[in-house]
This record gives structure tokens, C-alpha cells and sequence, in this order.
């Protein structure tokens, strides 16, 4: 049976990154503190398809492993995986300095911020949740 509940859970913490994002995009605030809320929001979008089957929702950041167990209820074009590549680079366990630490472009922030948006709007088309009930 559905947990639309749990679903809306995880779908109001993705709103909230997302938000953030958005607000820290128009600031032209820092790209990598963009890029982890970001990474954050997709997550919490593909976790929130899980959580609505009941399924136990793993402790993983890496966005394409999530998103290929949902292939069968979200599918993705090549562009869009190649977005969740990016966007799980930004995720760092290890926030410290190092020589290999790059801010990402903002070009490549802005089009990972459309899609974000995109992909929560069609998550919460697919889970039938009206994205103002966990937004705001």
C-alpha cells in the first residue's frame, strides 16, 4: 500500500534544499554551497519515490544508484543521468580543502538548479502530490 505520508516527508526536506538553492542561486551566492543543496534536493526527491512504496530507503548519496532502483518509475534521458553524475560530485564527505576541490561553474549550477526543479515537479506528478503541500 502507498505512504504518501512518508513521501511527503521526504519531499518537504527536498523542498526545502531546493528552495535554498534557489535563494543562494539569486544571491549568486558560493557554487559549491549551491551544489551540495542541490545534490541534497535530488536526493530527498528520489528517496521520497522509495519511501512511497515502503521501501527501506538506503543510506547512499550517490544519485545515479538511486535513481536505478527507480528505473521502473522514473525514466531519465541521457542529459538527465549525465546531470545526476554532476550533482552527486557536489555531495563531498570530506568538505575540507584540498588540491583537488573545484567550485563548479555557475553555468553548470544553473542547469542542475532546472533540472532539480523539473525533477521534483515530476516526482510529485508521479507520487499525485501537489508540490505548494511541501513547499513552504
Amino acid at each position: 500500500m502507498p505512504n504518501k505520508t512518508y513521501a511527503k516527508e521526504w519531499l518537504r526536506f527536498a523542498g526545502r534544499n531546493l528552495e535554498t538553492a534557489r535563494l543562494l542561486n539569486e544571491a549568486r551566492h558560493y557554487e559549491d554551497i549551491i551544489g551540495i543543496e542541490l545534490q541534497q534536493a535530488i536526493e530527498k526527491t528520489l528517496k521520497s519515490l522509495l519511501a512511497h512504496d515502503d521501501i527501506k530507503i538506503p543510506k547512499e548519496h550517490d544519485l545515479l544508484k538511486l535513481y536505478f532502483l527507480l528505473e521502473s518509475q522514473l525514466e531519465l534521458d541521457e542529459d538527465e543521468i549525465v546531470m545526476l553524475r554532476q550533482a552527486t560530485n557536489y555531495y563531498k564527505d570530506d568538505r575540507y580543502p584540498n588540491p583537488n576541490y573545484n567550485l563548479p561553474p555557475r553555468d553548470e549550477i544553473e542547469k542542475i538548479l532546472k533540472f532539480t526543479e523539473g525533477l521534483f515537479a515530476r516526482v510529485c506528478k508521479i507520487l499525485g502530490i501537489d508540490p505548494a503541500e511541501v513547499q513552504r
